[in-house]
């Protein structure tokens, strides 16, 4: 088959757009996809300027494809978005190369565009069904938090969020935030444990112009930025003393006085508290004041590490992915069997944090379609909690893959009842695998890496019918 002919047809089926260029930026071709995406004609395209079809952004002031044809170097997926026939913005990854011969004489460019809209949706679903949903969970040791929200979020009261770092202490506050009648009001976060104390009381109350060197301006605090609506204070445990005083006047008072200042602002700001400390413990030794304690914790949620909440990991590991996913532009199944049974044999020390970072390391260094164990950090794979086990396809009665974990483990009863939460996402992993590989079961098989009488076993189980 002559070369030409070859890659006119591989140009025809792919399903980025592509036009080519001759040095008077004159399109000489424009596949199929890039009709379809513009909403373009062939024969409308071809011979008239680039800009004038390929109406984008970049066009006129940072056009990749000019940047290309004078510097030589390509351009590889640059953002942003073009005009269709219709006037409808579509966003756009962008790439760019010479278009040269056989004697490498350069003829002009080549172009490649990438319909993001697809990827645009998933976000914007993804980001709204967050915002619907705020924290789910479907773990009994969440049960008494789940059922205190709605009661919390109505209430003024200060509420103090304890629990191990990376436990979601913030995503739990913003969504009593989003739940409450201060919802179109900002919220508003600070680390108290990332400043030193000078900078974070100018952080919180803001200070006036003159109030030191270089306070050439008025600068509101963190406090005038929530007005109105709810003002997280993390790590509160790390606040020093006099800070703590001015900090009780404010919940007392409902004033505060900026740096440099001489009369006392009011404030309608709810606060929101986080520390992964013991405060009371703190409050002993004297390093937490008794009255500031009193004051803001009227409501304690004590949220739960993730190893006593494994119940959860299989629909937040589906959340973290699908998110990550979206981001890289990745098409991505799901996890296989091996992935979900380190996932509930480690104890994760870094919490849903630790989890949310695995997966987007995962899919970042993975070029498969389903995340496999050998992209997971080495620690997860070491965990030792996993007892190491062999295909026992021929036993009978086993179920090759299971998870095996010691009974004298402090945690098998945290793992028997995430048992639930383990197979619906092996169901799920399965039916996404055998929907990528059109129903096929030795290529799913082999993607899933289990053999074909395992999956077949697997989903007589799961009551997956065969299409």
């Amino acid at each position: 088959m002559d070369s030409d002919i070859l890659t006119a047809d591989i140009l025809e089926s792919i399903s980025d757009g592509v036009f080519t260029v001759d040095k008077d930026w004159k399109i000489t071709s424009f596949n199929r996809a890039a009709e379809q995406i513009t909403g373009v004609s062939r024969d409308k395209a071809i011979g008239q300027n680039c800009f004038e079809v390929f109406k984008s952004n970049m066009c006129e002031s940072e056009c990749p494809l000019r940047k290309t044809m004078e510097s030589g170097s390509p351009v590889i997926d640059r953002a942003g978005f073009c005009l269709s026939a219709k006037g409808k913005r579509i966003p756009i990854s962008v790439s760019t190369a010479l278009l040269v011969d056989s004697d490498g004489t350069v003829l002009g460019g080549a172009e490649t565009f990438r319909d993001l809209r697809e990827l645009e949706n998933l976000r914007q679903e993804l980001a709204e069904r967050r915002r619907q949903t705020g924290v789910v969970s479907k773990s009994p040791a969440m049960e008494t938090i789940m059922a205190m929200l709605p009661a919390v979020s109505d209430s003024n009261a200060s509420v103090l969020l304890v629990g191990e770092t990376g436990t979601g202490k913030e995503v739990l506050a913003r969504t009593i935030h989003e739940m409450s009648s201060r919802s179109e009001k900002p919220f508003v976060a600070v680390n108290c444990g990332a400043l030193p104390e000078n900078l974070l009381e100018s952080e919180l109350f803001g200070y006036r112009k003159g109030a030191f060197t270089g306070a050439d301006r008025d600068k509101p605090g963190r406090f005038a930025l929530a007005e109105g609506g709810t003002l997280l204070l993390d790590e509160i445990g790390e606040i020093s003393q006099a800070l703590q005083v001015k900090l009780l006047r404010v919940l007392q008072e409902r004033e505060y006085e900026p740096l440099g200042g001489t009369k006392p602002v009011h404030t309608d700001v709810r606060i929101l508290c986080a520390t992964h400390r013991d405060l009371r413990e703190l409050m002993e030794d004297g390093r937490f004041r008794q009255d500031l304690y009193y004051r803001i914790n009227v409501i304690t949620l004590d949220l739960p590490p993730l190893r006593k909440r494994r119940e959860d990991i299989a629909d937040l590991a589906e959340t973290f992915l699908e998110t990550a996913a979206a981001h890289s532009g990745k098409k991505i199944a799901g996890f296989t069997p091996a992935v979900f049974r380190l996932f509930y044999a480690y104890d994760w020390p870094g919490n849903i944090r630790e989890l949310q970072n695995v997966i987007e390391r995962a899919v970042v260094l993975t070029a498969a379609g389903v995340i496999d164990t050998d992209v997971l950090p080495r620690e997860l794979q070491a965990s030792p909690n996993m007892i190491q086990t062999k295909d026992l396809t021929d036993a009978p009665g086993s179920e090759p893959g299971e998870l095996s974990v010691d009974e004298t483990d402090d945690h098998a009863d945290s793992v028997s009842s995430a048992a639930g939460a383990r197979e619906k996402a092996e169901r799920s992993c399965i039916i996404a695998g055998l929907e990528k590989n059109g129903w096929h079961r030795g290529r799913t098989a082999e993607s899933l890496g289990m053999n074909k009488a395992t999956l077949w076993r697997k989903m007589k189980k799961y009551g997956i019918s065969g299409n």
